[in-house]
């Protein structure tokens, strides 16, 4: 620990309590204020991402702690630095991501003074943060009790992100000046000597937590038992962010056992695994609504991306819809669930696993095959569809067909999460899926999925041009922080999402303000950043990512589209597979 002077001290004990509690990254934007910071993490030994851009540096460590499910700090300077960490704490709220937000502050003498890049940062975040501290300027010759102060803010810090709701927890650190390792011995705390710094390097954290296991009651085991048993046409709907770990596997054998769908979002962690089996359906957007009606439905995770999903679940009226979490968020939109069920989800399964009378009574041998048989049609009309080069939804079919087993896919909002949730079909390859759909904004997603490449190198990147430009400063990050991924940019040059809108209809205004067509390419800024770069039509993106794929550099793969082209060829199949049913 550098002991020059009591902010160096200040700063140090706090980040290496942070590293024995398992922090192993940081994002830092280069700032004055918040050197004290900075020199402590140098010193530290956890992983540094440095950004020059505080936006791009905020996205970056929500990428990177949402695919390595642990917190992930992030250091900025005072004034207007830390307001643009803000649309990234929105999407960590919103989508559940842990995330540590460390901002320097000028002293409080020093705020409403007119003193320089001084703002009112305190509660900047709002209700967008689990918790904020703004943690007291050092005093030279502190006591022990700050000590514990600082080691115990950091354990409480850490959980907090985490549990029982994760999302981001602001601490706001006031430096006085000297703000670099300047040598001050006044400043050191009176009791702090070799033998005690020795000690506290080698002390375990001073605080640790435990966390409960939501485990279901009776009650609630009873109520569920009691719906199943009385409804042989039930359905599984497990929307974005189920639980990871053995739910996946635990809830397919439920379903197995129940003869019940399961209608799996693309970015539930359910559709694609060595789990999935003819339960699983991924082409409802195409054939819903239908004539098919469940007497139950058991929801998990969040409210679907899929809005025909959505309306289905809207349409059920008098159907109980039962919706387990072990957080306390609602999730519906449209109110349509009649039951809450606040339990641990793989704690539930694994119950009603063990019930050995639980069963639907009697059983529709008809239920699931007619589910299937609507998404085999889907799936043969899709496939049909891949041959034409204007189908934009077939191009993450085709990533995730190339795509190794185990490796990280991206997708950008508006349309190709969409895309995804479409046209991807449900598969045994483990793929792990991302996207930024807590918000679900088009900012900063070039730079989320650059951070979930530094946990998933050679992960691949779709996203439109719309997102694609919004977030250019963020491919820095590729040559600053070692990173290897495949962008590909679907360019249909503006707002494809609009076309699926009524306003599609009214020209003008529609082309100027919402489509908002740019003519760009993007072969000048990969050059800019030192990006392989080529544009191809689809046929050609198998061998494309095949060589971006095994190549040691990143690289962008641009593929012109035409947005009205392509929204007509996807309102067409709609269209056949209903006419067909």
């Amino acid at each position: 620990m550098n002991t020059a002077n009591r902010n160096t001290i200040w700063a140090g004990i706090f980040v290496d309590e942070l590293k024995k509690l398992g922090l192993d990254s940081v994002c830092i934007a280069p700032g004055s204020r918040s050197t004290p910071l900075a020199v402590a993490f140098a010193e530290s030994g956890i992983r540094i991402y440095t950004h020059s851009d505080e936006r791009s540096a905020s996205y970056f460590a929500l990428g990177l702690a949402r695919a390595s499910r642990k917190p992930v700090a992030l250091v900025c300077t005072s004034g207007t630095a830390a307001a643009n960490f803000f649309p990234a704490i929105i999407e960590a709220n919103y989508s559940e991501v842990p995330l540590l937000v460390l901002t320097a502050d000028r002293p409080a003498e020093m705020r409403e003074s007119g003193a320089n890049q001084t703002i009112d940062q305190l509660k900047l975040f709002g209700d967008h943060v689990r918790w904020f501290v703004d943690v007291p300027a050092p005093e030279a010759n502190f006591s022990k009790h700050l000590l514990r102060y600082l080691q115990t803010l950091a354990a409480r810090a850490m959980e907090t992100s985490q549990s029982p709701l994760a999302g981001a927890v602001h601490l706001n650190f006031q430096f006085r000046k000297p703000l670099e390792p300047i040598d001050v011995p006044a400043d050191r705390p009176a009791w702090m000597d070799e033998a005690l710094l020795s000690a506290l390097a080698t002390a375990p954290a001073q605080l640790t937590f435990s966390r409960p296991k939501l485990f279901p009651t009776q009650e609630q085991t009873d109520f569920l038992v009691k719906k199943i048993s009385s409804s042989p046409r039930g359905l599984i709907v497990c929307g974005p962010r189920c639980p990871a770990g053995d739910l996946p596997a635990q809830l397919t054998k439920l379903a197995s056992k129940l003869g019940y769908p399961i209608l799996a979002d693309a970015l539930s962690g359910l559709r694609f695994g060595n789990h999935v089996n003819e339960n699983f359906l991924g082409g409802y957007d195409t054939f819903l609504p239908s004539d098919l009606r469940p007497q139950v439905v058991l929801r998990f995770g969040d409210v679907p991306t899929s809005n025909a999903l959505c309306d289905y679940l809207d349409s059920l009226d008098d159907v109980p819809q039962i919706h387990i979490s072990d957080v306390q968020r609602w999730r519906d939109d449209r109110f349509r669930v009649m039951h809450s069920m606040w339990c641990d989800p793989l704690s539930l399964c694994e119950t009603l696993l063990n019930e050995s009378d639980l069963q639907p009574n009697p059983q529709d041998p008809n239920w699931l095959p007619a589910w299937k048989g609507l998404e085999d049609k889907v799936w043969n009309e899709v496939t049909a569809l891949r041959t034409e080069p204007a189908f934009e939804g077939g191009i993450l079919s085709d990533v995730l067909e190339q795509l190794p087993a185990g490796n990280g896919l991206f997708v950008a909002n508006s349309l190709p999460v969409r895309h995804l949730d479409q046209f991807a079909q449900p598969s045994q390859k483990p793929i792990r899926i991302f996207a930024n759909r807590g918000a679900s904004g088009i900012d900063g997603t070039l730079s989320s999925a650059l951070g979930a490449a530094a946990h998933l190198p050679g992960l691949v990147f779709v996203t439109g041009d719309t997102s694609f430009y919004h977030d250019m400063n963020g491919l820095l990050a590729i040559s600053r922080c070692g990173i290897r991924a495949t962008i590909i940019v679907i360019n249909n040059d503006g707002g494809g999402i609009f076309q699926r809108l009524p306003i599609s209809k009214f020209e003008p205004p529609f082309t100027e303000l919402f489509t908002a067509p740019h003519g760009l390419t993007f072969e000048h800024a990969a050059k800019l950043y030192g990006i392989d770069y080529v544009c191809i039509e689809r046929k050609s993106l198998s061998s494309a990512l095949e060589k971006s794929l095994a190549s040691e550099k990143s690289t962008v793969i641009e593929i012109p589209s035409d947005a009205v082209k392509f929204e007509a060829l996807r309102k067409n199949l709609s269209q056949r597979v209903k006419m067909n049913l």
